[in-house]
């Protein structure tokens, strides 16, 4: 009896032993996954950027930032620092910061960037002309919209700009003066309108959004000439079986503004600031796709329009098509964050491969 009774508790022993040990490799199982869902949901974030283009040549730089959220009702916010250096001895730097609190009724955008950036064309505004530049550029912009109701939010904008342009030869600099184009310095303020019912601002899935907004540069206000600039920016999105269906309309007119601040070609694929007009319009259509659980595609058509003055849209000069094909991953699903790879191209020789932090709208 005594030994069976000792068998037993040798048994009893064993027994608690292992449960104990099961127990222990199921707290260690289990601080293993919160460490990991830790480890996946860390505040900070970086992000590689690279681009190639007859611009800037190919361009390798990061982009680190910081994620936040205020309360439970706001939107993510983040705080960050980005640089790049390319292949043609250009540097451009900047810091930012985007923030949503008090329940996502204030929003606030500020950015700070300086560089160098050594640009050659082989086409300027279509002159035909071939022209190499240097330029230094400083620029602070900040905005702040404060929700007045659903959706809709008002608020006001500033921004700041010192830019130094000069031709890398003599015979450039006779085409930047023949050109009247010239570096400046820009001062001014203005007022926003934006409606945004996205439900996601980094990766929308449904909603819209408008930005109806002024800055109106002044001399008064420190810069070199008086002019205005407005945009109207439309995006609106929609969900289907296979992905979502975004298209995004954008606008910008200038008044009186000097030849380097008119109103450039903004789509993938064209050389920020080659093709400058009084007014431009553009618009795109992007298919994004679901390939996997972390992946996507994306699938885009667009063309941009410069008018006013002497130019009109009924000319085929004055018009820019566009199109390309991306993919990308999603770093961080609660926030939207993905990492973006897309060729673009446009007529031409005008063409972008780019890698970035999210979509393009």
């Amino acid at each position: 009896m005594r030994a069976r009774a000792l068998a037993c508790a040798a048994l009893t022993l064993a027994a608690a032993g292992a449960v104990a040990q099961t127990g222990q490799r199921a707290k260690v199982v289990e601080a293993r996954a919160e460490t990991a869902e830790e480890e996946k949901h860390s505040p900070w974030l970086a992000v590689p950027i690279f681009s190639v283009s007859p611009k800037l040549g190919t361009s390798l730089g990061a982009m680190v930032g910081y994620l936040h959220y205020f309360d439970e009702k706001s939107r993510v916010s983040m705080i960050g620092v980005t640089a790049q250096y390319t292949s043609t001895d250009s540097s451009v730097g900047g810091l930012f910061g985007r923030l949503s609190f008090g329940e996502d009724h204030h929003r606030v955008v500020a950015m700070a960037v300086t560089g160098t950036i050594k640009n050659d064309y082989s086409d300027y505004l279509g002159t035909g002309v071939p022209l190499r530049t240097d330029d230094e550029l400083n620029a602070v912009v900040s905005r702040y919209l404060y929700r007045v109701a659903g959706d809709w939010f008002l608020g006001v904008q500033a921004a700041y700009t010192n830019y130094y342009m000069a031709g890398q030869s003599a015979f450039d600099d006779q085409v930047l003066n023949l050109l009247g184009m010239q570096g400046f310095k820009s001062a001014g303020i203005g007022l926003a309108a934006y409606h945004d019912s996205r439900d996601d601002e980094n990766m929308p899935t449904r909603g819209w959004l408008l930005n109806v907004n002024n800055i109106a540069y002044r001399e008064d206000l420190g810069g070199d000439d008086s002019f205005d600039v407005y945009r109207l920016d439309y995006r609106i999105f929609w969900s289907h079986r296979r992905g979502i269906f975004a298209v995004r309309q954008f606008n910008q007119w200038t008044v009186d503004a000097p030849a380097a601040a008119l109103a450039p070609v903004q789509l993938r694929g064209y050389k920020m600031g080659q093709y400058l007009g009084r007014r431009m319009s553009s618009i795109e259509a992007e298919e994004r796709l679901r390939l996997a659980e972390k992946w996507t595609g994306t699938v885009f058509l667009g063309v941009a329009c410069l008018y006013g003055g002497s130019q009109e849209c009924s000319e085929s000069e004055n018009r820019y098509p566009n199109g390309g094909f991306g993919v990308q991953y999603i770093l961080k699903q609660k926030e939207g964050i993905v990492v973006n790879l897309e060729y673009a191209m446009g007529k031409g020789d005008n063409y972008g491969v780019y890698m970035k932090m999210g979509y393009s709208f």
